[in-house]
């Protein structure tokens, strides 16, 4: 009987009230587990939400031995909880938040920050770095993996606080096909489609797709579509050499969302009295007009050897290229600018025609050496590898204002911002689209990096692991500009180059076979023009090429064990990161130094597996605490603390199976979120200086219909819970969270 569960989290308050609505059902577990046959019991087992051991084979040891944070969300969890994307299984982890964009600006793509740093240019495929604005989807993964911590000696330049890698699905020896269908309110349909089928001895054939096309809940005129194919092959499967080949293509056709003000919303401060006063915009409003569109193209094609040596080594090698576009023109709203008069019904805000068109590759080589040796009485588990890596990502320029005389942006096709009523949006009045001007920011990073990690088994119960990078890089940025005759002036390039060492220690004591406790210490580095390759030319900006990287300190204390028989996992960590060579300014000598630093200190607790062959649970809880130290402005301001990081996150998801029935239920939490964060600033005319706590609960059901045939029902937000999910940066405008809305869906095993 395959056990079907669901999840989305809770606030610590309402933990109780999940696991109190699981105790009849738990009253009734060992008389079912009597009755039901063994063989039952172990398909209970293999979809067990607990990983043994990271995808990655940098790390040598099994996860209650490795000295990190790291936290595996598995396939399984995510089909049942209806997830569809990476932010959908992200919000399975504690300590993780989701941003809006710039005050005029609005973010592209999965666009998050974990424990106070932001992390979406720390997005990985199966260990390579995954660029692009892109929205990913979670029909091709195994699983996702969340790496927390500086981990430079793992994936090199900028990561500060961590990463994500996601891994891919590939072909097994074995004939497995599976497809699911899924209709919901706002117009959802989703289907997807897993087909495995074993061609001969050893060699194999697998595709994923998927399609999706479907409203946004709670907004007028938004609209997702959707395509995605993965189709992939292997050779040699069981055997000491294995040969995989595999793509993945994505195709996104989306109508994008600006926001909508945040006027009338709890906590909202303006300078003017009537706009203070002001009501709520119904949350289906759409600023936004029939020409906005967001058109995503995502491409990587990959080739993996391995090859089994004597001994128990492994040598693998893969090489990877991937392009990214991603052209996307929408309204966004850029402060709150109505006019004040008798009648609110005429008051009205300026909003902002925005264009990107942005260009992403990435061309990859990676050789690794997996082995294991002794040195006297000290056995070592070893892995080592040589990374190459080229990155580009180019951003086109816009008439916006005024137009120039290139590229069709004529000196007679001028620009003026729109105008919007604030309470009844009109989204077919024509508004014209931005051109290209001619002007372009390209950057590019070149990287060659040696690493090794080596676990030592110094007895039964002491083990050190131990890890370092070293890693030449060189970024190049070439811009153009469009003067004001409109002519193309070049920049002059920008070019930066350096050497950086990583690394990290752990030190870990096993009191038991199934627990250990352990305290690790990791340093990385973050050099300028890490996160889009654009160098600055303002050389009191921290993207400078005469800027030093910053450097990442993380200490961390923490404990695991595996209970139960090893099928639940409970952890809990304590860590302190310091982020450091910051570009701060010293108002006595009226001069720029390096020397803001930003401190992240917090504890996180997690448990996951099963409570018993049909009880499942996945639960998470992270404290947090941020501070900047040093950190001014040019005017003698300074921030105190860091933006959009809640004190307290948590997260559960539970789940038990009855029979063919499978019932599950979850919440999450996000305690206060900050956006005003300088010292003695007045909250008279800050708009929303801050996102308000809140907690979001998801119930499933799902029902056996036949060995071959589930049907599952998910209702998200059950309770309709209106919260600000994402603020911008001035707080001028917001994207609430979903309304109560529900899926159906059936899974079909063939």
């Amino acid at each position: 009987m395959t056990k079907i569960r669901s999840r989305k989290h809770p606030a610590p308050s309402h933990l109780l009230v999940l696991m109190a609505a699981a105790l009849p059902v738990a009253a009734h577990a060992q008389e079912a587990e009597k009755t039901l046959p063994a063989t039952t019991v172990k398909a209970d087992a293999e979809v067990s939400y607990k990983a043994e051991r990271s995808a990655s084979t940098k790390f040598t040891q099994p996860l209650v031995d490795t000295p990190q944070t790291i936290q595996v969300i598995k396939k399984e969890m995510l089909q049942e909880q209806g997830a569809a994307t990476l932010m959908d299984a992200l919000r399975n982890t504690p300590g993780i938040t989701m941003q809006l964009g710039e005050n005029g600006n609005t973010s592209a793509g999965d666009t998050f920050q974990m424990r106070g740093f932001s992390t979406q240019t720390s997005t990985f495929v199966d260990g390579i770095r995954d660029l692009g604005a892109v929205t990913r989807d979670v029909f091709n993964l195994e699983q996702v993996e969340v790496v927390k911590g500086p981990a430079g000696s793992d994936i090199g330049r900028g990561s500060q606080s961590g990463y994500i890698n996601l891994i891919s699905k590939l072909p097994q020896a074995e004939n497995i096909n599976s497809a699911s269908l899924s209709l919901g309110t706002e117009d959802y349909k989703r289907v997807t489609a897993d087909l495995n089928r074993q061609l001969a001895e050893g060699v194999a054939l697998r595709l994923n797709v998927m399609a999706q096309d479907s409203d946004v809940a709670g907004r007028d005129h938004v609209h997702n579509k959707s395509i995605g194919f993965a189709p992939s092959i292997a050779f040699g499967l069981n055997s000491p050499t294995r040969f995989y080949l595999y793509s993945q293509h994505v195709r996104q056709d989306n109508v994008p969302d600006g926001g909508i003000p945040t006027i009338g919303m709890k906590g909202f401060y303006n300078a003017t009295a009537e706009i203070n006063a002001g009501s709520k915009v119904d949350r289906e409003n759409f600023y936004g007009s029939k020409h906005d569109y967001e058109k995503v193209d995502a491409d990587m094609v990959t080739a993996k050897f391995e090859r089994d040596l004597a001994g128990g080594s492994t040598i693998r090698n893969i090489f990877r290229y991937g392009r990214t576009t991603m052209d996307r023109v929408l309204t966004g709203i850029n402060g709150i600018t109505a006019t004040v008069s008798a009648d609110p019904s005429t008051w009205t805000l300026t909003g902002s025609r925005q264009r990107i068109d942005q260009l992403n590759e990435i061309v990859a080589n990676q050789t690794s050496l997996n082995t294991a040796f002794a040195t006297g009485s000290i056995t070592h588990e070893l892995s080592a590898g040589l990374e190459l890596m080229y990155e580009r990502q180019r951003d086109y320029g816009f008439c916006t204002t005024k137009g120039g005389t290139r590229n069709n942006c004529l000196v007679a096709q001028t620009f003026t911002a729109p105008v919007l009523n604030l309470y009844a949006p009109n989204a077919t009045v024509n508004q014209a689209v931005p051109q290209k001007n001619g002007a372009y920011t390209d950057g590019d990073t070149t990287t060659a990096a040696l690493y090794a990690f080596d676990t030592l088994k110094l007895s039964d119960e002491w083990l050190l692991n131990a890890g370092l990078r070293f890693e030449r890089y060189r970024t190049n940025t070439e811009s153009a500009s469009v003067s004001a005759a409109g002519a193309l002036v070049r920049n002059a390039n920008q070019q930066a180059a350096g050497n950086l060492f990583s690394w990290k220690v752990g030190a870990l004591y096993k009191p038991a076979s199934n627990g250990s406790i352990y305290a690790a210490y990791a340093k990385s580095l973050t050099p300028p023009g890490s996160g889009n390759f654009a160098l600055s030319t303002t050389t009191t900006n921290q993207q400078n090429s005469g800027m030093d990287p910053q450097e990442t300190i993380n200490i961390e204390l923490g404990t695991k064990w595996e209970l139960l028989d090893k099928h639940l996992s409970l952890s809990a960590a304590v860590y302190r990161t310091d982020n450091d060579k910051q570009v701060s300014y010293d108002v006595d000598s009226a001069s720029y130094f390096q020397e803001g630093k930003t401190r992240v200190e917090g504890i996180e607790l997690a448990a996951v597996g099963q409570l018993t062959n049909f009880w499942q649970v996945s639960a998470g809880i992270a404290k947090m605490k941020t501070k900047q130290i040093d950190q001014v402005s040019n005017s003698g301001v300074a921030s105190t603390g860091v933006r959009w990081s809640p004190e307290l996150t948590a997260t559960l998801w539970t789940s038990y199976t009855l029979g063919d029935l499978t019932l599950g239920g979850g919440s999450r939490y996000v305690s206060e979120q900050k956006r005003v964060i300088t010292a003695g600033t007045p909250l008279a005319t800050e708009n929303m200086p801050k996102i308000e706590s809140y907690w979001v609960t998801d119930l499933m059901a799902a029902y056996k219909m036949s060995k071959n045939l589930n049907l599952r029902l998910n209702v998200y937000n059950v309770f309709d819970k209106e919260y600000i999910a994402m603020l911008n940066n001035s707080g001028a405008r917001m994207n609430l969270g979903a309304p109560r809305t529900a899926v159906l869906s059936a899974e079909l095993q063939f």
